[in-house]
């Protein structure tokens, strides 16, 4: 039988959840229509007020590692719930042919990277990869637009990139506004990508370009769904502290075969990878010296032989 004061404490822990500013038991991902609902990208002022904002606000309230027992549980809960919907998204798409590709959130929408990385989502979108991205702005957001444009010539690309151009950096204003113009300018509804943004660092806008994005609050758990979902292989891009991270723990899961195989680690940038933050000199010499195993590395400044690299991995695996 059920103690009373543990009664209390289950009808306590029922009424929580239900008073959150998000749903515990979602069934399917966000889109950004969802995520930004409430947001009117003609009115800079209404963004407080969407639902990303509302949850990221009570996120705060409650501290980013809170110490109230039912809020622990209703984010645990969510999370659980989005990792659900996850695994509903790759019964439906191949896993072998998802790509991801990881990079700065600082770098602008004007930056020649940020259009090489677009049309390289583009393209790769176009050959039947699943692109995946920590959903957030900068390099994040390029690999998103580069899906959503999948099909379109590369006269679209540039037109869009002209529409982002007036709010280069997340940190102005129109950056959102400008991202839901292109929306509406290129409608499509043909080819899908994933993102996996989070709620700890809510002060960066998600980007709108995913149509299935896994928001999730615990960061520990996103970086190892962005790492483990890359089955083709992943793309790194200049970045700083999170790329680098993201770097070795890859490389990590290839040299253990964690989940049975090895999936392509390429380099997109030269001079960076190699003078201005040399890890690719360093991951050569550890698997040289045989201190890392299974690494697949590729350096190259060419979108074309990153794609061709991981086109060539998928049809091979």
């Amino acid at each position: 039988m059920i103690r009373q004061a543990e009664y209390q404490h289950v009808t306590t822990l029922i009424d929580y959840l239900r008073e959150v500013p998000y749903d515990v038991n979602r069934e399917t991902l966000y889109t950004a229509q969802e995520l930004y609902g409430g947001y009117d990208p003609h009115d800079q002022t209404s963004y407080a007020s969407c639902y990303d904002q509302r949850v990221y606000a009570h996120y705060l309230s409650l501290g980013k590692q809170t110490t109230r027992m039912e809020e622990s549980m209703a984010r645990t809960l969510h999370d659980h719930a989005i990792h659900s919907a996850m695994e509903r998204f790759f019964a439906t798409h191949d896993s072998r042919c998802c790509v991801g590709i990881m990079g700065g959130h600082a770098l602008l929408r004007t930056d020649r990277m940020y259009r090489e990385i677009v049309l390289l989502s583009k393209r790769l979108t176009e050959k039947g990869c699943y692109m995946l991205s920590g959903g957030g702005p900068g390099a994040m957001e390029a690999t998103h637009l580069g899906a959503w444009l999948a099909g379109q010539d590369e006269t679209a690309v540039d037109d869009a990139l002209a529409i982002l151009a007036p709010a280069p950096s997340f940190r102005e204003a129109g950056w959102m506004s400008t991202a839901f113009s292109v929306l509406e300018k290129y409608p499509q509804t043909t080819y899908h990508s994933l993102s996996i943004p989070t709620w700890l660092y809510g002060h960066e806008p998600s980007t709108v370009f995913a149509t299935h994005i896994a928001k999730l609050f615990e960061n520990s758990l996103r970086e190892d769904r962005l790492l483990t979902l890359s089955y083709g292989g992943i793309v790194y891009t200049p970045g700083s502290a999170g790329t680098i991270q993201e770097i070795f723990q890859e490389a990590v899961q290839n040299h253990y075969l964690s989940f049975g195989f090895s999936s392509p680690m390429i380099f997109l940038g030269e001079d960076f990878w190699t003078k201005e933050l040399p890890i690719y000199p360093l991951l050569q010499q550890l698997a040289n010296t045989g201190m890392y195993k299974n690494l697949l590395l590729t350096l190259t400044d060419d979108i074309g032989t990153v794609a061709e690299e991981l086109i060539n991995y998928q049809l091979h695996a």
